[in-house]
Parts: C-alpha cells; sequence; structure tokens
C-alpha cells in the first residue's frame, strides 16, 4: 500500500507494508502528472514502513528512471535499510539527479525545498 501526495513540484510517496506493480505505477502515474505540470520535479521516497517488494517492482523502477533520466532535480529517500541505499547509490548510474538518503523526514523535506522555492521564484 502506499500514499501519494504531490505539491508544487515534489512528489511524495510512502510505502507501507508489501510495494506491489500496482502500488508503483500508481506512483508512476503522479510522477508523470508532475512533470507534465511542472516540468522537473524533486522525490520524496518514504521506505521506512515497507516490509517488502517484488522483482518486477525493482524491474519497473530500473525501466522508469532510465525513460525520465532528466526529469528528477533531487531524489530524497527515507530508509535505514543498507540494500535500500546501496540500490539507490546504483541507481545514480540512471537518473541525472542528486540522490540523498536520509533517516528523518524534516530534513529531507528541508533539503527538497531549497530547490521548490527557486523554482518558483524563478
Amino acid at each position: 500500500m502506499i500514499a501519494i501526495n504531490v505539491k508544487d513540484n515534489i512528489v511524495s510517496m510512502s510505502v507501507l507494508g508489501r510495494f506491489t506493480l500496482e502500488d508503483y505505477k500508481e506512483f508512476e502515474e503522479a510522477v508523470l502528472y508532475g512533470i507534465k505540470f511542472q516540468g522537473v520535479v524533486n522525490l520524496l521516497i518514504d521506505l521506512r514502513d515497507m516490509l517488502s517488494f517484488s522483482l518486477d517492482v525493482a524491474w519497473e523502477e530500473l525501466k522508469f528512471s532510465r525513460e525520465h533520466a532528466n526529469d528528477f532535480d533531487r531524489v530524497a529517500i527515507l530508509t535505514s535499510n543498507e540494500w535500500i541505499a546501496w540500490s539507490a547509490w546504483i541507481n545514480r548510474i540512471f537518473v541525472d539527479a542528486e540522490i540523498r538518503l536520509f533517516d528523518e523526514v524534516e530534513g529531507a523535506e528541508a533539503w527538497l525545498g531549497e530547490t521548490a522555492g527557486s523554482a518558483q521564484s524563478a
């Protein structure tokens, strides 16, 4: 199950429990909506409550990232899982965005907000 929020140029997603391909497709739609109306977007992905994900989610994420490699400015990932941290590091190869890992949502939101304010005043 996921919860998604789109505000200005930030698309936020929280995963609760198992992360399914249906969930990822819903997230893709929200990101595409943000790209359509905001151009380049920032992502806030909260994986702290994710219990598991399926291989098809990982494959879809890789394909989507490659297709939209230049559509992201910053990606903040909330996690304490070392496997996810390693995966985020690998994903830097496919995405032309700053990717940072955070333990707390406040730090992630502040970092993403640095670009949101400058995008609105431009």
